[in-house]
Protein backbone atom coordinates (compact mmCIF):
# COMPACT_ATOMS: atom_id res chain seq x y z
CA UNK A 1 0.00 0.00 0.00
CA UNK A 2 1.40 3.78 -1.12
CA UNK A 3 1.88 5.91 1.59
CA UNK A 4 1.43 9.41 0.85
CA UNK A 5 1.90 12.39 3.30
CA UNK A 6 1.21 16.19 2.87
CA UNK A 7 1.67 19.30 5.47
CA UNK A 8 0.18 22.15 5.12
CA UNK A 9 1.63 25.05 7.19
CA UNK A 10 3.63 22.27 9.05
CA UNK A 11 6.59 20.47 8.34
CA UNK A 12 6.51 16.89 8.32
CA UNK A 13 9.64 15.54 10.04
CA UNK A 14 11.15 11.94 9.56
CA UNK A 15 9.78 10.77 12.69
CA UNK A 16 6.51 11.52 11.54
CA UNK A 17 6.86 10.12 8.66
CA UNK A 18 7.98 6.62 10.47
CA UNK A 19 5.44 6.83 12.70
CA UNK A 20 2.68 6.97 9.92
CA UNK A 21 4.74 4.39 8.14
CA UNK A 22 3.78 2.01 11.58
CA UNK A 23 0.58 2.77 11.44
CA UNK A 24 -0.05 2.05 7.64
CA UNK A 25 0.59 -1.58 8.67
CA UNK A 26 -1.91 -1.91 11.24
CA UNK A 27 -4.49 -0.25 8.71
CA UNK A 28 -3.40 -2.45 5.99
CA UNK A 29 -4.06 -5.68 8.23
CA UNK A 30 -7.77 -4.89 8.61
CA UNK A 31 -7.55 -3.37 4.50
CA UNK A 32 -5.54 -5.61 2.29
CA UNK A 33 -7.43 -4.64 -0.63
CA UNK A 34 -6.21 -0.83 0.29
CA UNK A 35 -3.95 0.34 -2.32
CA UNK A 36 -3.13 4.16 -0.93
CA UNK A 37 -3.69 6.14 2.45
CA UNK A 38 -3.21 9.74 2.22
CA UNK A 39 -2.50 11.63 5.35
CA UNK A 40 -2.64 15.30 5.36
CA UNK A 41 -1.35 17.52 8.58
CA UNK A 42 -3.12 20.96 8.78
CA UNK A 43 -1.60 23.69 11.25
CA UNK A 44 -4.02 26.23 12.66
CA UNK A 45 -3.05 29.18 14.33
CA UNK A 46 -5.44 31.69 15.87
CA UNK A 47 -5.58 35.40 16.32
CA UNK A 48 -7.99 35.41 19.40
CA UNK A 49 -5.89 33.94 22.28
CA UNK A 50 -6.84 30.12 21.34
CA UNK A 51 -4.44 27.53 21.10
CA UNK A 52 -2.86 26.47 18.03
CA UNK A 53 -4.23 22.61 16.95
CA UNK A 54 -2.96 20.39 14.27
CA UNK A 55 -5.66 18.27 12.04
CA UNK A 56 -4.96 14.41 10.82
CA UNK A 57 -6.89 14.01 7.88
CA UNK A 58 -6.78 10.33 6.61
CA UNK A 59 -8.51 9.27 2.74
CA UNK A 60 -7.87 5.11 2.11
CA UNK A 61 -8.75 4.11 -1.25
CA UNK A 62 -8.51 0.94 -2.98
CA UNK A 63 -10.74 -1.71 -4.38
CA UNK A 64 -14.27 -0.90 -2.62
CA UNK A 65 -15.53 2.79 -0.83
CA UNK A 66 -13.41 5.23 0.12
CA UNK A 67 -12.62 5.33 3.56
CA UNK A 68 -12.12 8.73 5.93
CA UNK A 69 -11.44 9.80 9.11
CA UNK A 70 -10.61 13.39 11.11
CA UNK A 71 -9.12 14.30 14.43
CA UNK A 72 -7.50 17.59 15.67
CA UNK A 73 -5.38 17.65 18.43
CA UNK A 74 -3.02 19.89 19.90
CA UNK A 75 0.15 17.44 19.27
CA UNK A 76 0.04 16.05 15.57
CA UNK A 77 1.17 12.39 16.75
CA UNK A 78 -1.86 12.16 19.51
CA UNK A 79 -4.29 13.76 16.43
CA UNK A 80 -2.70 10.70 13.96
CA UNK A 81 -3.35 8.18 16.88
CA UNK A 82 -6.93 9.39 16.96
CA UNK A 83 -7.62 9.45 13.67
CA UNK A 84 -6.25 6.10 12.74
CA UNK A 85 -8.16 4.32 15.91
CA UNK A 86 -11.38 6.19 13.98
CA UNK A 87 -10.37 4.81 10.57
CA UNK A 88 -9.70 1.39 12.22
CA UNK A 89 -13.19 1.38 14.11
CA UNK A 90 -15.04 2.04 10.58
CA UNK A 91 -13.15 -0.50 8.53
CA UNK A 92 -14.01 -3.37 11.45
CA UNK A 93 -17.87 -1.81 11.25
CA UNK A 94 -17.59 -2.80 7.35
CA UNK A 95 -16.16 -5.80 7.61
CA UNK A 96 -18.83 -6.91 10.38
CA UNK A 97 -21.47 -5.72 8.20
CA UNK A 98 -20.39 -7.60 5.04
CA UNK A 99 -20.43 -10.98 7.40
CA UNK A 100 -23.23 -10.37 8.85
CA UNK A 101 -24.69 -9.56 5.42
CA UNK A 102 -23.55 -12.95 4.14
CA UNK A 103 -25.05 -14.63 6.83
CA UNK A 104 -27.91 -12.85 7.04
CA UNK A 105 -28.67 -11.68 3.26
CA UNK A 106 -31.24 -8.68 2.51
CA UNK A 107 -33.71 -8.13 0.21
CA UNK A 108 -35.96 -11.13 -1.56
CA UNK A 109 -35.45 -15.02 -1.12
CA UNK A 110 -37.16 -17.38 -3.43
CA UNK A 111 -38.08 -20.60 -2.13
CA UNK A 112 -38.34 -22.85 -5.26
CA UNK A 113 -40.20 -25.27 -4.05
CA UNK A 114 -43.25 -23.39 -3.21
CA UNK A 115 -42.52 -20.29 -5.44
CA UNK A 116 -43.35 -17.78 -2.69
CA UNK A 117 -41.01 -15.05 -1.73
CA UNK A 118 -39.89 -14.22 1.64
CA UNK A 119 -38.42 -10.70 2.89
CA UNK A 120 -40.90 -8.25 0.75
CA UNK A 121 -44.87 -7.89 1.21
CA UNK A 122 -45.11 -9.07 -2.71
CA UNK A 123 -46.54 -12.78 -3.70
CA UNK A 124 -45.34 -13.64 -7.34
CA UNK A 125 -48.75 -14.22 -9.67
CA UNK A 126 -49.91 -17.71 -9.96
CA UNK A 127 -49.84 -19.84 -12.98
CA UNK A 128 -53.60 -19.57 -13.28
CA UNK A 129 -53.77 -15.70 -13.21
CA UNK A 130 -50.40 -15.40 -15.90
CA UNK A 131 -52.33 -17.80 -18.28
CA UNK A 132 -55.59 -15.93 -18.04
CA UNK A 133 -53.47 -12.31 -18.19
CA UNK A 134 -52.14 -13.89 -21.89
CA UNK A 135 -55.13 -15.56 -23.26
CA UNK A 136 -57.21 -12.09 -22.89
CA UNK A 137 -59.31 -13.44 -19.89
CA UNK A 138 -58.02 -11.00 -17.32
CA UNK A 139 -57.87 -7.37 -19.76
CA UNK A 140 -54.83 -5.12 -19.37
CA UNK A 141 -56.11 -1.59 -18.74
CA UNK A 142 -53.73 1.28 -20.15
CA UNK A 143 -54.04 5.00 -19.07
CA UNK A 144 -54.97 7.71 -21.74
CA UNK A 145 -52.28 8.21 -24.53
CA UNK A 146 -52.38 11.89 -24.34
CA UNK A 147 -49.14 14.27 -25.48
CA UNK A 148 -48.01 16.13 -22.74
CA UNK A 149 -47.75 19.76 -22.89
CA UNK A 150 -44.98 21.37 -24.25
CA UNK A 151 -42.81 23.17 -21.72
CA UNK A 152 -39.58 25.11 -22.29
CA UNK A 153 -38.39 23.63 -19.20
CA UNK A 154 -36.57 20.06 -19.24
CA UNK A 155 -37.12 18.58 -15.74
CA UNK A 156 -35.41 14.95 -16.35
CA UNK A 157 -37.49 12.60 -13.49
CA UNK A 158 -35.87 9.22 -12.27
CA UNK A 159 -38.11 6.45 -10.03
CA UNK A 160 -36.02 3.69 -7.49
CA UNK A 161 -37.47 1.25 -5.67
CA UNK A 162 -37.18 2.29 -1.97
CA UNK A 163 -34.85 1.13 0.25
CA UNK A 164 -34.44 0.83 4.48
CA UNK A 165 -31.62 1.44 5.62
CA UNK A 166 -29.78 3.20 8.32
CA UNK A 167 -27.84 6.55 8.36
CA UNK A 168 -24.38 5.07 8.35
CA UNK A 169 -25.52 2.91 5.52
CA UNK A 170 -26.56 5.22 3.50
CA UNK A 171 -23.66 7.45 4.03
CA UNK A 172 -21.51 4.73 2.56
CA UNK A 173 -23.74 4.34 -0.38
CA UNK A 174 -23.60 7.98 -1.08
CA UNK A 175 -19.74 7.75 -0.81
CA UNK A 176 -19.53 4.90 -2.83
CA UNK A 177 -21.75 5.94 -5.87
CA UNK A 178 -19.81 9.40 -5.81
CA UNK A 179 -22.93 11.07 -4.89
CA UNK A 180 -23.29 14.36 -2.86
CA UNK A 181 -26.38 13.28 -1.93
CA UNK A 182 -28.44 9.81 -1.45
CA UNK A 183 -32.09 9.41 -0.80
CA UNK A 184 -33.40 6.69 1.10
CA UNK A 185 -35.91 5.23 3.91
CA UNK A 186 -34.55 5.13 7.87
CA UNK A 187 -34.90 1.81 9.04
CA UNK A 188 -35.29 3.14 12.23
CA UNK A 189 -37.93 5.72 11.76
CA UNK A 190 -39.76 4.64 8.53
CA UNK A 191 -39.15 8.61 7.16
CA UNK A 192 -37.98 9.10 3.29
CA UNK A 193 -34.84 10.48 4.86
CA UNK A 194 -31.41 12.30 2.41
CA UNK A 195 -28.01 12.63 3.58
CA UNK A 196 -26.09 15.03 1.99
CA UNK A 197 -22.76 16.04 1.84
CA UNK A 198 -21.37 19.08 3.83
CA UNK A 199 -18.04 21.15 3.99
CA UNK A 200 -14.75 18.76 5.03
CA UNK A 201 -15.74 15.42 5.98
CA UNK A 202 -19.19 16.43 7.71
CA UNK A 203 -22.61 14.85 6.34
CA UNK A 204 -26.52 15.96 7.13
CA UNK A 205 -29.45 14.32 7.21
CA UNK A 206 -32.60 15.94 6.22
CA UNK A 207 -36.43 13.55 6.97
CA UNK A 208 -40.03 13.84 6.26
CA UNK A 209 -41.24 13.29 9.64
CA UNK A 210 -44.72 11.57 8.49
CA UNK A 211 -46.29 9.54 5.08
CA UNK A 212 -49.69 11.00 5.91
CA UNK A 213 -51.21 12.89 2.73
CA UNK A 214 -52.37 16.40 3.45
CA UNK A 215 -56.11 17.10 3.91
CA UNK A 216 -55.77 19.54 1.05
CA UNK A 217 -54.17 17.29 -1.17
CA UNK A 218 -56.33 14.08 -0.23
CA UNK A 219 -59.82 16.05 -0.66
Amino acid sequence: MDTSIVGVGVSISDRFRGVVEEKAIRIETLAPRAQRLDVKVTHRAYHNGRMEDETVELTLTGKGPVVRAEAVDGDKFAALDMAVDKLAEQLRRAKDKRIDARKHPRGAVLDKESGSLRGVDVQPASVDVLRAVATGEVPIVTGPEDEEEYTPVVIRTKQFGPEWMTVEDAVDRMELVGHDFFLFIDARTDHPSVVYRRKGWDYGVISLTTQAVPDAVAS
